[in-house]
């Protein structure tokens, strides 16, 4: 029996209220319904948001103990080397982990199961191979230039490159959750489960007479990681083969390659996009810098969930509109910018309004961070003005210029963080991360505008493709 928000609200509230609100819950009942792909999409982007919101408060409070636990120094450490392994983990997957969101539901649809029976077992074959690569050619980096390093961070690097193959498969197995529209399979592990492991751990950790240190926190976040992401393939891997019939395996890994390279491109550069005033603050400052920085970007994070919630529920839908219907296409991605834009205007204000206490809870000296949110938040509110662009020149087929897209934005944080940071410390990262992030918003409206036909922008007239 499916819960109605109209029926509810015809039972709890007084009948004249109940018939005012009746036309905008019965929307609220069709998109939660599923009954279509739109319903699909919505429902699966309203759970998506539900558990970015329950991870974001999950987040913030472990970041606040965290950082109250280890003092600012070493926190800052903990964050600098954290944030490396989940943008490297993220990119050793090479793409598989958005390009299977693309060939699952395409398999599915026309019943190429020998397709899909092969695309789920190479993809997660070669991301541990890659992934393992990655972590043996960066621990000899760590190894090899140790004198060059912050003796602060060697040891701390080396514990946490052991967990890149398990960040990596994490990845993956979010998208392959995704392309069966499991919102909960893929978001529950990594989202609410892992936090919420990494800190008992860590006050385990503590109270047996573990240091309050980086090196204490990064053993907890290693261990999370290695269960939560053991778990997730046990419970996939169930749930797959009990759906889905032996038969014959096809493995086509060149086609799948082909096209997850430029989906690489992408998501690296994305990734790159959107951490990388967070590294080049740690190349360029000290440790207790990275920890207000981190701690800074950490409150704006419930803004950014809401682009993500929406991205996770649309890219499935996305591919499948984009095989000979265009006017569907065109009517959904405009509204997937709706979905973004207003839930993120409301919760950008709400951050601003409470930013400064939220800071003070990390403890001392993290307020400084406050101002720089009056300015972090205009790039936050310029992408979601778009929704999510980028997942709709993907699933199109258009991941070239995409990716041609996010690299001069790359090029532009970086060359703007290497002016600005060492000339206005904190200001300048957050400047140079702001002006990129509007000037991504803005190329990839156009792009999708020109390559499409469709108009991505929030107060932009809808134009359908020719």
């Amino acid at each position: 029996m499916r819960l109605s928000a109209a029926t509810t609200a015809e039972r709890l509230l007084p009948q004249r209220l109940a018939l005012r609100a009746r036309p905008l819950l019965g929307r609220i009942d069709a998109v939660l319904s599923g009954a279509d792909a739109r319903g699909e999409a919505g429902r699966m982007s309203v759970i998506a948001f539900v558990v970015r919101i329950v991870s974001a408060v999950i987040a913030f409070a472990s970041q606040v103990l965290m950082a109250r636990w280890m003092g600012s120094f070493e926190y800052g450490i903990m964050v600098l080397v954290w944030t490396t392994m989940i943008i490297v983990g993220g990119l050793s997957c090479l793409g598989f982990h958005a390009s299977v969101v693309r060939f699952i539901p395409e398999y599915r649809q026309h019943g190429r199961l020998a397709e899909l029976r092969g695309v789920l077992v190479s993809s997660r074959l070669f991301v541990l191979t890659i992934s393992s690569v990655f972590a043996l050619v960066g621990g000899l980096g760590v190894w090899l230039s140790s004198g060059w390093i912050e003796s602060y961070y060697v040891v701390p690097f080396v514990l946490g490159i052991t967990c890149l193959p398990m960040v990596a498969l994490s990845d993956l197995l979010q998208g392959i959750a995704r392309a069966h529209s499991w919102a909960l399979s893929a978001l529950l592990p990594t989202y609410i489960v892992r936090p919420l492991l990494i800190l008992a751990l860590m006050a385990l950790m503590l109270a047996t007479g573990f240091a309050p240190d980086a090196r204490t926190g990064i053993l907890a976040a290693i261990a999370a990681t290695y269960a939560t992401s053991l778990g997730q393939l046990l419970g996939l891997t169930r749930r797959i083969d009990a759906g889905l019939p032996r038969g014959p395996t096809t493995i086509r890994f060149g086609h799948w390659f082909a096209v997850s390279l430029p989906i690489f491109l992408v998501e690296s550069f994305f990734f790159l996009l959107t951490n990388a005033d967070v590294l080049m603050v740690g190349f360029y400052l000290k440790p207790d810098d990275v920890g207000i920085y981190f701690a800074t970007v950490k409150t704006l994070a419930l803004v950014h969930f809401v682009y993500f919630a929406v991205k996770a529920g649309a890219a499935t839908r996305y591919a499948e509109f984009t095989h000979g219907e265009p006017e569907k296409l065109a009517a959904f991605a405009r509204e997937t910018v709706s979905w973004t834009f207003w839930p993120s205007l409301a919760m950008a204000a709400a951050v601003l309004t409470l930013g400064e206490p939220m800071l003070s809870l990390f403890g001392p000296g993290f307020a400084a961070g406050y101002p720089l949110l009056f300015l972090l938040v205009l790039g936050v509110v310029a992408r979601a003005a778009v929704g999510p662009c980028e997942s709709l020149l993907t699933m199109s087929g258009n991941q070239n210029i995409c990716a041609a897209v996010y690299a001069i934005a790359l090029v532009l944080n970086i060359g703007l963080t290497i002016v600005l940071i060492p000339q206005f410390q904190l200001w300048g990262a957050a400047a140079s991360t702001t002006l990129a992030m509007v000037f991504e918003a803005a190329a990839l409206s156009f792009t999708v505008r020109r390559r499409l036909g469709i108009a991505m922008v929030i107060f932009l007239p809808a134009r359908r493709p020719a």
